[in-house]
């Protein structure tokens, strides 16, 4: 992101000016979710002189690339992310100000931060998604998983006892006749 020129706002609290950007910014990601690092962050802000600085507020808007956090299939989603940032010209440590520097302020740490914070930390494709089968691997949503439903280990015995009685096939009680 570039630095904007702000020397026709300091110093003229009520000014204001909008901008529009659109520029890659890479390294924006996590192990389940990214954003492009060649696809365009939409950054439309408005730049606010007040006393202490500059206040820039808007959206940042762009494509993020997802990961299922249970079935591991890649989606793609948008990101649609809120601003309201203070760049001032003396920042306050505690009150986490960006820093005016020299009648320029640079977006670019402003969007890092908003959309990293932004980034789903467990991404799903689907709320129903059913995941993979921790056997196999096989992806339950696609039926690919061949394993039959789990057995509880405790119960493990008395199935192999139940495998060696012989249980007639009809249903023929001692009515039948």
């Amino acid at each position: 992101m570039t630095h904007v020129d702000v020397r026709d706002l300091v110093g003229h609290p009520g000014a204001s000016r909008a901008v529009h950007l659109a520029e890659p910014l890479g390294g924006l990601a996590t192990p389940m979710a990214e954003v492009p690092a060649e696809a365009p962050l939409a950054v439309d802000v408005l730049l606010e002189s007040v006393m202490e600085g500059i206040l820039v507020s808007g959206r940042v808007a762009g494509p993020l690339l997802l990961r299922c956090a249970r079935c591991l299939t890649e989606f793609e989603s948008d990101l649609d992310v809120k601003v309201r940032e203070l760049f001032a010209a003396h920042p306050d440590a505690e009150a986490d100000d960006y820093p005016l520097e020299e009648d320029h302020v640079n977006l670019e740490p402003m969007v890092r931060d908003a959309v990293v914070l932004e980034l789903p930390f467990s991404p799903l494709c689907r709320p129903d998604c059913r995941g993979l089968c921790e056997r196999c691997g096989g992806d339950r949503n696609r039926d690919e998983c061949a394993c039959g439903p789990d057995v509880d280990p405790r119960w493990a015995g008395l199935e192999a006892l139940l495998a060696d009685i012989d249980v007639p096939d009809d249903e023929s009680g001692p009515e039948a006749g």
